[in-house]
């Protein structure tokens, strides 16, 4: 039984006015044009914790180079992860590619309709089995992203933590009654686009709200809503990495172990300092384990601060000269001696492109 009741006549009421309101206020997106489960797919894994104005030009470029499942299959996994290079959680290109080339194979290039053949696939987890079902083949299965919650916590001035598993259950199930028989899409886009566009994290626009007749938070304070539980203090991982030159032209960059963070993605390498370590033993020692080279560290160059979802990285970089041995890809998926110019096609992760970004200035003062 679901923890959440919604006030009398919230259900009849956002059936009468939802729908009319999102006919006059859906954005013009390009994922709702020409709409197709692949297109839905694409959008949704790209929309999750990324604003839509950065996601429309990123969905455009994918679209040019890998219009359908058969293109994105067929597709150097490097190549995919360079197309979505900037939006982070690279888990996500990975889990696209591996589950286009199971459609491929085993579907014939058509993405599954059935939700337990699509459930299946590497990457399809409720949020974006729930948006391709109800978007592209109209099941009345509901969505529930932060702007759904936000405005579902809202009218029930809930005061339940929504970073809890079983409270975002429980949202989701209340977005299910609600839905009813009301057509899934109409539903599931209204709410996201009510709350991206009307009921905002910060000053939502209450006056123009189709749902303030019957939304509790409405009356109070909206902006309290949704609860969330305190958050861990997140560490700080401190890294030394290095920019080892062969020549006053030349340098090395590494690829990661095609799986965990940022798997596939190259780097210029090196890794976490220990405990009582030098950050110019600490390049050194990860030079010697990750490509089995001496360097000799010449100069500090940078520091670049990135936070992942679980850390703070601190990573300091080095210009390093090499010392003549042969590299050897010991742990790591791969190395190259490259240009500057070479790093053009290959994709990096935000802090080594920002590294990338201040070796073009040093290289044309």
């Amino acid at each position: 039984m679901s923890p959440f009741r919604a006030p009398n006549g919230v259900k009849q009421h956002l059936h009468e006015a939802l729908p009319p309101w999102f006919a006059d206020h859906a954005r013009a997106l390009p994922w709702r044009e020409n709409r197709s489960p692949y297109r839905v797919w694409i959008s949704e894994a790209m929309l999750q914790q990324t604003r839509v104005e950065t996601v429309i030009p990123y969905f455009q470029r994918w679209m040019a180079a890998f219009p359908d499942v058969t293109s994105l299959a067929d597709a150097p996994l490097e190549s995919v992860l360079k197309a979505w290079e900037g939006l982070g959680y690279y888990a996500r290109p990975r889990n696209l590619h591996r589950a286009a080339i199971l459609i491929r194979d085993q579907y014939g290039g058509r993405i599954p309709e059935g939700p337990g053949h699509m459930g299946a696939l590497p990457g399809i987890g409720p949020y974006t089995l729930a948006a391709i079902q109800s978007l592209a083949f109209g099941r009345p299965m509901a969505v529930l992203d932060g702007n759904v919650e936000r405005v579902l916590t809202r009218l029930l001035a809930s005061e339940a933590p929504v970073n809890d598993p079983k409270v975002k259950n429980g949202l989701r199930d209340l977005a299910g009654r609600l839905m009813g028989d009301l057509d899934p899409r109409v539903f599931n886009e209204g709410m996201m686009e009510l709350g991206a566009t009307v009921c905002l994290p910060r000053n939502p626009r209450c006056d123009i709200c189709p749902l303030r007749p019957r939304c509790r938070g409405a009356k109070s304070d909206p902006a309290r809503y949704p609860v969330k539980q305190k958050k861990k203090k997140i560490p700080v991982v401190e890294v030394g990495a290095a920019v080892t030159w062969r020549d006053p032209e030349t340098f090395l960059i590494a690829k990661r172990h095609p799986e965990g963070l940022l798997g596939g993605m190259w780097e210029f390498p090196g890794g976490k300092r220990e405990a009582g370590e030098t950050l110019d033993d600490c390049v050194k020692r990860e030079l010697r384990e990750e490509l089995d080279i001496q360097v000799k560290v010449k100069a500090f160059f940078m520091h670049v601060r990135h936070t992942f979802t679980h850390f703070h990285l601190s990573m300091h970089v080095f210009h390093c000269q090499w010392n003549g041995d042969d590299p050897k890809a010991l742990d790591c998926a791969d190395f190259r001696w490259v240009r500057f110019a070479d790093c053009a096609t290959l994709p990096f992760g935000k802090a080594d492109r920002r590294v990338l970004a201040a070796l073009e200035d040093f290289l044309n003062p």
